[in-house]
């Protein structure tokens, strides 16, 4: 019996020393990601700060969910992921300092498990660099800690093509198929429409290539994720084509449109870009976003040279299918449409950059280090500057709306109301107040019904100083607040 204990003690012991400098060898590569992404949470807290109040879109994905306001319209093009995503706080507390610190945390969580996804695919000093860029970037860190889609598809972004990328090398490896189903159904449960345009070079290869298993793993995650999109669109707004028509309508109509100009523009610290007016932003705001594709080609040169064009060819291709709708498919232009194309062209870029200060036996190349380390310095640089201007005007345009709340409860506006008139959805939201719209993407009532809810509610029109009212409140008193005019139906 003591001769077979102490087999069984050898051959363990032998085990834990085979497993052991690979164990200690992952969690050494995993340990800058985890950095990484402690410190974008770190910056995400610190500079955009939890009191940042809730923006419009915002408004209108944690209305539905929270039971201290009522739920803003939901137009067509919108999706039920966000709201899902804040529920476990939202739906019991309307503290908006909490929300933040919930979704920065996770945000950052999410950062890390996404670049791990790649870890085999690319070195970790590239991981840690390819990361950094686009957790610097001033539109990653404003958006990290918001109830917006366009970061959480980045992630999905990021997940399915470094576990797509995993499961073609690796064909035993089941994690990645799970890894690619998840994300997946993730960008779709954001943003369907967008999860296609990401997913559509991964469906082209794995057709072309005849990868079975990939190709259900990613149509499953894509089905699961747009599931309950599609079937609100056929319980709420008379199918899948008229939904889609619906938000191609409020977007101003999909089609051939050039909006490379208004992305350029909105680089500057414009969270929306519409209509996009104005002048370009200062050179030094705009240079790396004309370096970025200067940098994925020398990536994919790099990437051929090494007999590796895959795993820098096919984010390079989910990048550009991903930004493609956003450059030449809309007619505005906002920076965070694409954080996913900025996410998966990181890690081939951040590749290009270490190819420029390494040479191939791995010594320094001194004046190109010098000048790589210099560029990002001012990158980084000018980001947190357009980020602190970003901040300082939202938190402004936000406590303008907190202050015309309180002038409406002065004058009597308390829940349950009703506004209805300019920007009266996140005015609403701050006044505790229903919003309403006869006309525009937010229809969703009629000028009888509106009468009738003054009949037995407080109920106020909003609209620009001096501006023109509509016919049923012209006789409404006005009261003049900032530069709106405000006019309150007589109590019932």
């Amino acid at each position: 019996m003591s001769d077979g204990a102490n087999a069984i003690l050898v051959r363990r012991r032998r085990r834990e020393q085979a497993a052991g400098p690979g164990a200690s060898r992952t969690a050494r590569g995993n340990r800058p990601l985890a950095v990484l992404a402690a410190v974008f949470t770190l910056a995400q807290l610190v500079l955009v700060r939890p009191v940042l109040g809730l923006g419009w879109d915002e408004i209108v994905y944690v209305s539905q969910v929270t039971p201290h306001t009522p739920a803003a319209f939901f137009s067509a093009p919108r999706s039920r992921g966000v709201s899902l995503l804040v529920a476990p706080v939202a739906s019991w507390s309307s503290s908006v300092p909490l929300l933040r610190v919930y979704l920065a945390l996770l945000s950052g969580l999410a950062l890390y498990l996404a670049l791990r996804t790649w870890r085999g695919l690319f070195p970790t000093r590239v991981l840690v660099v390819g990361g950094g860029f686009f957790a610097s970037l001033w539109v990653t860190l404003f958006y990290g800690p918001q109830a917006m889609p366009n970061y959480w598809v980045a992630i999905g972004a990021l997940i399915t093509v470094g576990c797509f990328l995993r499961a073609r090398a690796e064909h035993s490896a089941r994690a990645a198929l799970w890894g690619i189903a998840a994300g997946a159904a993730l960008m779709a449960w954001m943003r369907p429409t967008d999860a296609v345009y990401v997913a559509a070079p991964l469906l082209v290869l794995a057709l072309v290539r005849r990868h079975g298993r990939l190709l259900l793993a990613l149509t499953a995650g894509l089905v699961a994720g747009a599931v309950d999109w599609v079937i609100e669109a056929y319980a709420g707004h008379g199918g899948l084509g008229q939904r889609l028509s619906e938000a191609s309508r409020i977007q101003g109509g999909l089609g051939w449109q050039i909006a490379v100009d208004d992305q350029l523009r909105s680089l500057g610290g414009r969270a929306l870009c519409r209509p996009c007016t104005g002048s370009m932003p200062h050179p030094l705001v705009t240079v790396w976003w004309f370096v970025l594709p200067v940098l994925a080609g020398l990536a994919l040169v790099v990437a051929v040279r090494a007999r590796r064009p895959l795993r820098t060819l096919v984010p390079l291709a989910c990048a550009a299918s991903a930004a493609l709708p956003y450059l030449f498919m809309i007619g505005y232009a906002a920076p965070r449409f694409l954080q996913p194309a900025y996410a998966l062209l990181a890690i081939p870029v951040a590749d290009a950059l270490w190819h420029l200060v390494r040479t191939p036996r791995g010594t320094w190349r001194p004046v190109a280090a010098a000048l790589v380390a210099l560029g990002l310095a001012g990158h980084l640089a000018v980001q947190l500057a357009v980020l602190h201007g970003a901040v300082a005007r939202n938190t402004e345009s936000r406590r303008d709306w907190d202050r015309t709340a309180a002038a409406l409860h002065r004058l009597g506006v308390r829940p349950s109301c009703l506004l209805t008139g300019h920007e009266a959805i996140p005015i609403g939201f701050y006044t505790g107040c229903s919003s309403g719209a006869t006309s525009g993407h937010n229809e969703n009532t009629t000028v009888a019904d509106i009468l009738r809810t003054a009949d037995r509610l407080p109920v106020a029109h909003i609209s620009p100083a001096g501006g023109t009212p509509p016919r049923y409140a012209r006789t409404w008193p006005v009261h003049r607040i900032s530069d709106l005019d405000i006019r309150v139906a007589p109590a019932p």
